[in-house]
């Protein structure tokens, strides 16, 4: 083997080594973080996995190089047509990380309470002053509820809609994520048993 084929090897495992473990980690780490209902964590994952899957190119980058044109060989044509399909199954994890996101945002966007203004504290008459002073003027619409408004044909108030729970959000998403970085993580054992076995 020459001085370039062994830079090659050094690099297609290298980047073996550095990529595939944070990578898998961090796609199969993201379904647990989604039923937790942790966006930010599920955004880091997603960062990881955009990254490191990128990086993933180098691998196949080398391996082509280290393998002079010799496609013919069966093990070797093998390899490279699941690392495709490995690669192509990470375009999709990496949409419905990108999906779960932004559905754990929106629903802790509306989960978040609302504000109540502050009312101010109730007035009370100085000492001494006339009892007719004490009395306050109310603006139409703010003074006792008179029987109108209380009265059979009032409206009643709505009960306020059931919120799914952070578990539930994302649901196909989790489950789709979850098998396919099963999948993907079998495919690279796949690989490294033809590498191995037939280096």
């Amino acid at each position: 083997m020459s001085s370039a084929d062994r830079l090659l090897l050094t690099l297609h495992i290298g980047f073996a080594i550095f990529t595939l473990g944070p990578l898998t980690a961090a796609t199969m780490a993201t379904p647990r973080y989604i039923r937790r209902g942790e966006p930010g964590t599920v955004r880091y994952l997603h960062r990881v996995t955009r990254v490191y899957g990128l990086l993933t190119l180098g691998i196949f980058l080398f391996g082509a190089l280290l393998a002079h044109g010799q496609f013919s060989k069966v093990w070797l044509s093998a390899s490279m047509t699941l690392f495709i399909v490995a690669l192509v199954l990470l375009v999709i994890v990496e949409r419905d990380q990108r999906k779960a996101v932004h559905k754990l945002e929106l629903a802790n966007a509306e989960q978040r309470p609302g504000t109540t203004p502050a009312t101010p504290p109730p007035t009370t008459p100085a000492e001494g002053a006339p009892a007719e002073a004490a009395e306050t003027v109310t603006a139409p619409g703010e003074g006792p509820a008179t029987e109108a408004e209380t009265g059979p044909g009032a409206a009643a108030p709505g009960p306020a809609p059931a919120r799914a729970p952070l578990g539930e959000i994302a649901k196909v998403e989790t489950g789709r994520i979850a098998t396919i970085s099963g999948v993907v993580a079998l495919i690279w054992i796949v690989v490294l048993f033809l590498m191995v076995w037939n280096a």
